[in-house]
């Protein structure tokens, strides 16, 4: 099993020679997102994105997942994926904006109210929803990756989280930060992020589903156990 920062060196050296297909896939995904979100009220635009930004996104992720194996990043890689994990993605989609509508109601009800009770319910509730999308890092890789059922690949996710804490939580960190850089121009979101994010989560789920097989593996077996080509 790799270490983070070596999955991170890995990670820009594929954007690095695949930057054409990143910024393909990115672009496409964040044109039909951008317009929508502009242009249409804030409820409407949140249905949208649950039903069909996010399975745009796992349609970058299965495109990404067979540029590392080999394969050209194509647009049309990205819509068979969208197609093909649509009924997990919006799946997905619609429970996490459950957890967030919690943590939303949470400060809404609790923050209208005056004590320390209040405010500590309203916190805890925040720790618990950030637990969650935190235990859920490696779910659509899982579903791209293993090709299991929405609900199993959260389940998977969670154990995978439980069993690497510490890995985990380094690796939502860098998503995030990643996010929040490249949404401080809308140039950034737009044609780098869906293809970054696919390419990393990729690599950091691959390189936990094959923690046993490198362990069997002869040293000089270990560099491609994942199954990736070498960036």
């Amino acid at each position: 099993m790799r270490k983070l920062s070596q999955i991170i060196v890995q990670s820009g050296v594929w954007i690095y020679r695949e930057i054409i297909a990143v910024a393909l896939l990115s672009a496409v995904s964040s044109l039909v997102l951008l317009p929508f979100v502009f242009f249409l009220p804030v409820g409407v635009a949140l249905v949208f994105i649950a039903l069909v930004y996010v399975p745009l996104c796992t349609g970058a992720l299965d495109a990404c997942h067979r540029m590392l194996k080999g394969e050209k990043g194509r647009l049309g890689a990205m819509f068979r994926g969208a197609v093909r994990h649509y009924g997990a993605s919006v799946v997905f989609a619609l429970v996490c904006a459950m957890f967030i509508i919690i943590l939303a109601s949470s400060w809404w009800y609790y923050g209208n109210r005056s004590g320390t009770f209040y405010f500590a319910l309203a916190v805890f509730q925040t720790y618990f929803v950030s637990m969650f999308f935190i235990s859920q890092t490696y779910t659509l890789p899982l579903v791209v990756q293993e090709r299991i059922g929405i609900f199993a690949a959260m389940g998977k996710s969670v154990k995978l989280f439980a069993s690497h804490p510490g890995y985990t939580f380094g690796a939502f960190l860098q998503i995030v930060c990643l996010a929040l850089l490249l949404g401080l121009t809308v140039v950034g979101v737009a044609i780098k992020i869906d293809g970054m994010v696919g390419i990393y989560a990729n690599l950091i789920t691959a390189n936990l589903l094959t923690k046993k097989e490198e362990a069997s593996e002869p040293e000089s077996g270990r560099a491609n156990a994942d199954g990736f080509r070498t960036a």
